[in-house]
């Protein structure tokens, strides 16, 4: 008996190995990328990634706890990850035995007619018996050929994937939190702007009033100053319908409240100074992009998956085996003769399926390539984006530079000109020109500044971001 079943064990292993075959390579070289930035600055700037965020800013500071706290995106987020988890928890607890029990208590009834004819004499049969069983099963796949720990790598690798997805969300979420927060205090700083230009404005309506009076000016320049001052509040209204979208998104973004979140934005927040861009190589952009560690997970998950497909053409090899009670009377449940038990062997694989595991096989190879070139296309979206980063950076420093020079030497040349008005050397309508155009100067180097804390936080989001406790 022991021959006959090596010889069919031998025989199986024979035919599978027949049947299986390599899996088709699929090749997945790193990609190359270049040793520095574009845009970066030169030299090396010891500067932390977070320094980048408006952190200090008690708005931001608030609004970004509450959202880590409460945000139901990210809590999805965590929620998949957890699911992915218990996924690989169940992938490695199907490499172990699986033990189960089971009782039972029947009542049978027979027929005797079901035997044929008379019984021979001395024999009579219970026609009515009841039977008592307990049982404790085992059952094990050896997994021999590593299809179950190939699956079992998959959900590992898909875990890691899920977990790098919500620190995707986290970075997020917490980029948009910074530029809403920097957006109103760019609002804040344009409205201080705006009020400036609305006093010299209202001034020189006042100025050009009294020498309506006086007979020495027409009415003309009151009416043209009058309508300068106009357009000041008609800008200064139009900054209500900004800060209400910031509102909103702000609402949508903590999970909080319209009144919880304009309290947070209340607080007063000190100036930011521009922080310089670190210098860093794309290794560390590697490292740190959570959806580049999410798209190499995936790779990692689909590798695990062709493996596990190819090795469905070997077979299976099953232990398993049952110990337990049997008796017919309650009673003698418990005796010797009522222990009974099994062992078991069992030996499965295909060897003519029709081409459904090669087409298994071909569709992860497919997969497989996918997955890789996804990986790709995310490894160079995160290095464009780290080069617009800087590249941004960069402008936008050199935009709010001129603009703060430009609102400084058109406000100078507005003062000059009011001067000259009153010591009768200037007529009006060179003070008037003067006066419109230092007018918006001023909010147009607040709303630079704040364009330059925005590209901060762009850049901090391509390099990867880092952790706010």
């Amino acid at each position: 008996m022991i021959r006959g079943a090596i010889l069919a064990t031998a025989s199986a292993l024979s035919l599978a190995a027949c049947a299986a075959g390599p899996p088709p390579e699929v090749v997945t070289p790193v990609p190359v990328l270049p040793e520095s930035y574009l845009f970066a600055a030169d030299g090396t700037t010891e500067v932390a990634l977070e320094r980048l965020l408006p952190i200090g800013d008690p708005a931001f500071d608030t609004l970004a706890a509450q959202a880590l706290a409460s945000s139901p995106s990210l809590a999805e987020a965590v929620a998949r990850v957890e699911q992915a988890r218990a996924g690989a928890d169940r992938a490695g607890a199907s490499r172990l035995p699986e033990i189960g029990a089971n009782a039972s208590v029947t009542r049978q009834r027979t027929n005797p007619e079901s035997f044929g004819g008379a019984l021979p004499p001395g024999i009579a049969i219970d026609t009515e018996r009841t039977s008592y069983a307990a049982n404790l099963t085992a059952r094990w796949d050896l997994d021999l050929f590593g299809r179950l720990r190939a699956q079992e790598r998959a959900a590992l690798a898909r875990a890691d994937a899920a977990d790098a997805s919500a620190r995707a969300v986290r970075l997020a979420l917490l980029s948009e939190i910074a530029a809403s927060v920097i957006d109103w205090r760019t609002l804040e700083a344009r409205e201080r702007e705006i009020r400036s230009d609305l006093v010299s404005a209202d001034e020189l309506a006042r100025l050009a009033g009294v020498r309506e009076r006086a007979g020495i000016a027409p009415g003309f320049d009151r009416v043209r100053a009058e309508s300068a001052a106009a357009g000041s509040r008609s800008r200064l209204s139009a900054l209500e319908s900004e800060r209400a979208r910031l509102l909103g998104r702000l609402v949508t973004l903590t999970a909080q409240g319209g009144a919880q979140v304009r309290a947070a934005l209340a607080q007063d927040g000190e100036a930011q100074s521009r922080q310089l861009p670190p210098a860093t190589l794309p290794s560390a952009l590697l490292v740190n992009r959570p959806d580049v560690l999410a798209a190499a997970a995936e790779l990692a998950a689909a590798d695990a998956d062709l493996a596990a497909a190819a090795r469905r053409r070997f077979p299976v090899f099953d232990l398993s085996g049952a110990i337990g009670l049997l008796a017919f009377g309650i009673g003698d449940l418990f005796d010797n003769d009522s222990l009974v038990g099994s062992v078991g062997a069992a030996i499965a694989g295909p060897l003519i399926d029709f081409g459904r595991i090669e087409a298994e096989i071909d569709g992860a190879a497919a997969g497989k390539r996918a997955a890789f070139e996804a990986y790709r296309g995310i490894v160079y979206t995160a290095l464009g984006d780290a080069e617009a980063g800087y590249g941004l950076v960069a402008s936008a420093d050199e935009e709010a530079a001129a603009a703060v020079r430009e609102a400084a030497a058109l406000q100078r040349a507005a003062r000059l000109a009011n001067t000259r008005y009153e010591a009768g050397l200037a007529d009006f309508l060179t003070v008037l020109e003067a006066r419109r155009a230092a007018d918006a100067s001023g909010e147009r180097a607040a709303a630079a500044m704040g364009r330059a804390q925005r590209a901060r936080v762009l850049l901090w989001q391509a390099l990867g971001g880092s952790s706010l406790r």
